[in-house]
C-alpha cells in the first residue's frame, strides 16, 4: 500500500480523534438569569396552576430542579453580593447595621469593594467573555465620579449594559415613592415651615407690628434655602440620578425610558451570545422584571389571570423563551449550561387598590422580601439545565444556595487556583445524581448584620431543623407582614428575641407553622446544642462581629479591611459621584431603541 493510500485510511480517523479531543477540551458556556423579586409560588413547576411558564416550566424538565435552593439575604443587594462572591454579605461589608438594608442612591460611594472576588473575575481570568445585562445594584464610583470603583468592568464583566442601579417606583412618574418616604415628608415640611416663619416674620415687620431684624429675615431665608435645596435636589430629582441606563462606563440614556426596557434587555443579551457563539462565554441575564413598578408591555397587557403581576411574569417567562431559542439556534444547547433563579422571594407588602398585589407569591412558606430567616424571603426557584450532562427532570431536594454558583462555575471552568473563605459548595455532584447529601449541613440566615436562623440538615436524616434567634414584627399585628412600615427592618423595637429560639422542621412543616418543643421533638437539646456550637465555628470565620447597632461603627473595618458598605456615610447622595450623561448637573440623553426591535420581534 503506498503511503498516499495509507495516509488517506487515516485522515479520517485522525481528524476524529481531534475532534474528540477539542470537545474534551472545549469549556462549557453558561447563562445564568435571575429575576428581581420573583415568588417561588409563581412558577407552574413549583405548583403554580394559574400563570402560564410555559418557557420556565420546559427548563425544568430537560434539566434539575432544585426544591430548597436559598438565597443568602432576603434583599437584593446583599443576595446579590453574596451570589457573585460565593460568601455571606457580612464577608464583603454588604450587610447593614439599621434601617438602610439596601443601596439607596446611584451617587452613594457603597457598593462591592474591589478586594472582593465575582465569579465573572475567576471566568475571566480562565479566557471567557463575560457579559452582565440588566441590573448590578453594587455601587459605582467610590471617591470621584468616573473612578468606578465599584462598577461591573471592574467586577469581572467585560460587557455590561443595564441598570448599575435598579427599577423602582420613583422611575416612573405616578407610581410612588421608594427611597426614605418619611425622610422626603420631614425635609418637605421643615421647607414648608421656614417658607411659613419667613412670611410671618416679613409680614409682622412690614406692619411694625414687632421689630425683626433683616439680618434675621436673611437667615430664615437661607435656612428655607438649604431645607428645599436638601429635599429637592437629591429626592425630587431622583428619577433622573437612578434611573439610568450605562453601556460599559457611559451613561447612554438618563432618565431611562421604562415603556421599553424589556426589549432592550433581551436583545442585548440574544446579541450577547449571538457575539461570543464561537468561543467560551459567561452570560449573567439579571432582568429587571418583576420588581415594580409593573410594566405594560402592550403585547402582554390583561392577558394573565393575576392582573399587571401576572402580565409581567408571563412576559418573563416569554423573555426566558427567547434566550433558551437563541441559545438552541446557534446549537450551543449541550455545551452551555442555563439556570434560572430570583434574588430572594416575593414583596408581599407591596399593593394597591388600583392594581391589587404587585408583589409575588411565596407559596406555602412563611413570609417574603425583607423578613429576615422566613422561608418565603429566601427559598427561590432554582433550575439548572445542561443537555447531555444533567439528566432531564431530575428533582433535588437537599439544601443548596445561591452561594453555590461561584464554586460551581470555578470547577466547571476549571479554575484550581486557591481561593478566600467560601460559604457555596460545588452543585455538580448534586446535580449529576452523583451525590446524594448536600455539603450545607449547616445554613446561616442573616437579616442585615444580624444572624436570624440557622438551618441544620442532621447527617443520615431527611429533618431540616430551622432554628430562629429572633423574627421580625409584623404590623399591624396578626398581619403576614410589616404593612404598615412596607418593609420589615432587623434591629431594636422592630423584632422579637427569642429565648429559647424557635424551633421547626422544614422536612415536616415546610410552612413553619408549628414550633417544636421538648415534648414534640425527642432531638430539641441536641439541635439547640449543636446549631449553637456551629454558630461559634461560623462566627470565628468572620470579620469583626457586630451585635447591635450601636456598636457598628466599631466593625466598619474588620481585620481583613473590609469596611461596612451600608453605613449612613455610604449611602447617601454625592453629587460629585453622580453618573451623568452631559454636564452636571445638567444630565440627559436618550438611547435609539429601534436598533432592538428586529432582534425582539
Amino acid at each position: 500500500m503506498s503511503r498516499f493510500a495509507m495516509l488517506a485510511l487515516l485522515l479520517p480517523l485522525i481528524l476524529t480523534t481531534g475532534s474528540d479531543v477539542s470537545a474534551v477540551e472545549q469549556k462549557p458556556n453558561f447563562v445564568l438569569m435571575m429575576v428581581d423579586d420573583l415568588g417561588i409560588g409563581d412558577i407552574g413547576c413549583y405548583g403554580n396552576d394559574t400563570i402560564r411558564t410555559p418557557n420556565i416550566d420546559r427548563l425544568a424538565s430537560e434539566g434539575v430542579k432544585l426544591t430548597q435552593h436559598i438565597a443568602a439575604a432576603p434583599l437584593c443587594s446583599p443576595s446579590r453580593a453574596a451570589f457573585m462572591t460565593g460568601r455571606y454579605a457580612l464577608r464583603s461589608g454588604m450587610a447593614s447595621t439599621g434601617r438602610v438594608q439596601v443601596l439607596l442612591f446611584l451617587a452613594g460611594s457603597g457598593g462591592l469593594p474591589a478586594s472582593e472576588t465575582t465569579f465573572a473575575k475567576r471566568l475571566q481570568q480562565q479566557g471567557y467573555s463575560t457579559g452582565l445585562i440588566g441590573k448590578w445594584h453594587l455601587g459605582v464610583n467610590c471617591e470621584s465620579r468616573g473612578d468606578h470603583c465599584h462598577h461591573p468592568n471592574q467586577h469581572g464583566f467585560s460587557y455590561f449594559y443595564g441598570l448599575p442601579f435598579t427599577l423602582f417606583n420613583d422611575c416612573v412618574p405616578g407610581e410612588g415613592r421608594d427611597v426614605l418616604v418619611d425622610v422626603q415628608q420631614t425635609l418637605q415640611h421643615l421647607t414648608f415651615l421656614f417658607g411659613v416663619g419667613l412670611l410671618t416674620m416679613v409680614f409682622v415687620r412690614v406692619s411694625g407690628l414687632l421689630e425683626v431684624s433683616l439680618w434675621f429675615l436673611v437667615l430664615l431665608f437661607f435656612l428655607g434655602l438649604v431645607a428645599a435645596a436638601v429635599w429637592y435636589v437629591p429626592f425630587a430629582l431622583l428619577q433622573t440620578w437612578n434611573c439610568i441606563i450605562m453601556r460599559n462606563q457611559e451613561v447612554i440614556e438618563q432618565p431611562m425610558t421604562v415603556e421599553t426596557l424589556p426589549q432592550r434587555l433581551l436583545g442585548e443579551a440574544q446579541n450577547f451570545i449571538k457575539r461570543n457563539a464561537d468561543h467560551p462565554f459567561l452570560l449573567f441575564f439579571s432582568l429587571a422584571h418583576i420588581h415594580t413598578p409593573l410594566f405594560k408591555s402592550p403585547a402582554f397587557t390583561g392577558k394573565s389571570r393575576h392582573g399587571r403581576y401576572g402580565d409581567n411574569l408571563e412576559e418573563v417567562d416569554w423573555i426566558i423563551g427567547k434566550v433558551i431559542e437563541t441559545v438552541d439556534s446557534f446549537g450551543l444547547a449541550n455545551n452551555t449550561l442555563m439556570y434560572f433563579t430570583s434574588d430572594h422571594g416575593g414583596h408581599l407588602e407591596d399593593s394597591n387598590a388600583h392594581i391589587g398585589q404587585k408583589g409575588g407569591w411565596n407559596g406555602i412558606y412563611k413570609g417574603g422580601k425583607a423578613m429576615g430567616g422566613w422561608e418565603g424571603g429566601i427559598r427561590v426557584p432554582g433550575i439548572f439545565r445542561w443537555p447531555g450532562r444533567l439528566a432531564a427532570g431530575r428533582v433535588v431536594e437537599e439544601p443548596t444556595s445561591l452561594m453555590d454558583l461561584y464554586p460551581t462555575l470555578k470547577y466547571l471552568a476549571g479554575d484550581k487556583k486557591p481561593d478566600r473563605e467560601l460559604d457555596g459548595y460545588n452543585l455538580m455532584p448534586l446535580l449529576e445524581g452523583k451525590a446524594a447529601r448536600s455539603q450545607h449541613e449547616f445554613m446561616f440566615h442573616y437579616c442585615g448584620i444580624y444572624l436570624n436562623a440557622v438551618r441544620w440538615h442532621p447527617p443520615g436524616s431527611d429533618s431540616v431543623f430551622k432554628v430562629h434567634f429572633f423574627t421580625p414584627n409584623f404590623s399591624p399585628p396578626g398581619a403576614g407582614g410589616c404593612y404598615d412600615t412596607k418593609v420589615c427592618l432587623c434591629h431594636g423595637e422592630h423584632v422579637t428575641h427569642h429565648n429559647p429560639p424557635l424551633l421547626f422542621d422544614l422536612f415536616h412543616d415546610p410552612s413553619e407553622s408549628r414550633p417544636l418543643t421538648p415534648d414534640t421533638e425527642p432531638r430539641y437539646a441536641e439541635v439547640l446544642e449543636r446549631t449553637a456550637k456551629a454558630v461559634m465555628r461560623h462566627r470565628s470565620t468572620l470579620p469583626q462581629e457586630v451585635t447591635s447597632a450601636d456598636d457598628a461603627s466599631k466593625a466598619s473595618t474588620d481585620v481583613h479591611n473590609v469596611q461596612n458598605q451600608m453605613t449612613w456615610e455610604k449611602i447617601l447622595w454625592r453629587p460629585w459621584l453622580q453618573p451623568c450623561c452631559g454636564t452636571f448637573p445638567f444630565c440627559g440623553c436618550k438611547e435609539d431603541a429601534a436598533i432592538y426591535e428586529s432582534t425582539t420581534a
